[in-house]
């Protein structure tokens, strides 16, 4: 039984560990960062619109809180449930901390799209290949503009905002594959 503990006990903080935000340490004040959908509520089901299952289009966003001194806001779109690992849906950098809105669809002026765990730019929408997993739309207030290529991946992106993040916040979604 002990064994069993261990194992469970590693597994609930490998668990929090992947589903952790880049940096959860590094931000100082802004904390009042915030990104929502009217597409669905935070920790509820996306609908399929923007999934693999229907139009496969990124949904509205909504941001607020970017904390004074933002120069630039980064978004990264992740599967932390996916069989190979953390699956990224789309990531981009250098949006205008002054931007309140990201419409269905488009990619948002002046944003520098990466490549995605499908090893290309652009949204790709939930997909899971079984059981429900979740969806995790993270936003970065960062205290300076990036330098990345096109063909940066989340890897890159991640390396290359370490030490400019101001604040993190996190919008969740839920999606089963019909």
């Amino acid at each position: 039984m002990k064994g069993v503990r261990e194992v469970s006990l590693l597994a609930a903080i490998l668990a929090m560990v992947v589903a952790a935000p880049l940096n959860a340490a590094e931000p100082k004040g802004g904390g009042g960062l915030k990104l929502s959908s009217p597409a669905f509520a935070n920790g509820k089901s996306i609908p399929a619109t923007f999934t693999c299952d229907g139009g496969d289009v990124s949904p509205p966003l909504a941001t607020a809180g970017v904390p004074p001194g933002a120069k630039s806001l980064a978004l990264i779109v992740d599967d932390p449930d996916a069989p190979a690992g953390v699956w990224v849906h789309w990531l981009f950098w250098n949006l205008d901390p002054g931007t309140s809105r990201i419409d269905q669809g488009k990619v948002p002026a002046g944003a520098h799209e990466g490549v995605t765990s499908w090893g290309r730019q652009g949204y790709r929408g939930p997909c899971p290949p079984s059981g429900t997993h979740r969806y995790y739309f993270r936003l970065y207030a960062l205290n300076d503009r990036l330098d990345l290529p096109a063909s940066a991946t989340r890897k890159e992106l991640d390396r290359a905002m370490q030490g400019k993040v101001l604040a993190h916040t996190d919008l969740f979604g839920v999606y089963r594959k019909k």
